[in-house]
C-alpha cells in the first residue's frame, strides 16, 4: 500500500484534549476504511504565519498513514466537511522516517536546554541598554 504523511490543523479555540481526541478519531476512520496509522504526533498549539478562517493559532498534528488512495480520499473528504479542521496536507512518501519529526526533536532540545532564553541578562536577553539614558537616544555622559 502507498505511504502518506498527513498534517492537519485544528481550530485554536478547542481544548488540547479535544485536539488529541481528533487525532484518535481520524486514526479510527483510517483503520475503519482499511488502512493503518503507523505513527501520530501532536505538535501542540502553534502560531500561524497568517490568519486562517479568523484564527491566529492552531493545534498541529502529524500522521503517518499506510493505506490505499481511496481511504485517504475519504478521510480528506470528511476533513473538508469538519468545522474543526482549518487546513490539511497529505503527501505521498517512499518510506517513513522512524525518528521523531523535526518539530518534536526541536521541542525536546528546547526542554533539555531550559527554554528559549535561559539567561535574561545575556546579550539577547532583556537586560538594561548600555550607553542610553532613556528611549529618546540621549547619552548619559
Amino acid at each position: 500500500m502507498p505511504l502518506y504523511e498527513h498534517v492537519f490543523l485544528v481550530r485554536q479555540d478547542v481544548s488540547t484534549q479535544h485536539a488529541e481526541q481528533a487525532i484518535k478519531d481520524w486514526k479510527a476512520i483510517v483503520e475503519k476504511e482499511g488502512g493503518k496509522v503507523a505513527k501520530s504526533e501532536y505538535w501542540g498549539l502553534r502560531p500561524l504565519a497568517y490568519k486562517i478562517k479568523k484564527n491566529r493559532k492552531a493545534h498541529f498534528a502529524l500522521m503517518h498513514i499506510d493505506a490505499p488512495h481511496e481511504t485517504v480520499a475519504e478521510m480528506e473528504r470528511q476533513m473538508r466537511l469538519s468545522s474543526d479542521i482549518l487546513r490539511f496536507l497529505t503527501v505521498r512518501v517512499d518510506e517513513f522516517d522512524p525518528e521523531p519529526s523535526p518539530i518534536m526533536r526541536r521541542s525536546d532540545r528546547d526542554d533539555r536546554r531550559g527554554g528559549r532564553f535561559r539567561d535574561r541578562d545575556g546579550p539577547r536577553g532583556g537586560g538594561r541598554r548600555h550607553g542610553r539614558d532613556d528611549d529618546r537616544g540621549r547619552d548619559r555622559r
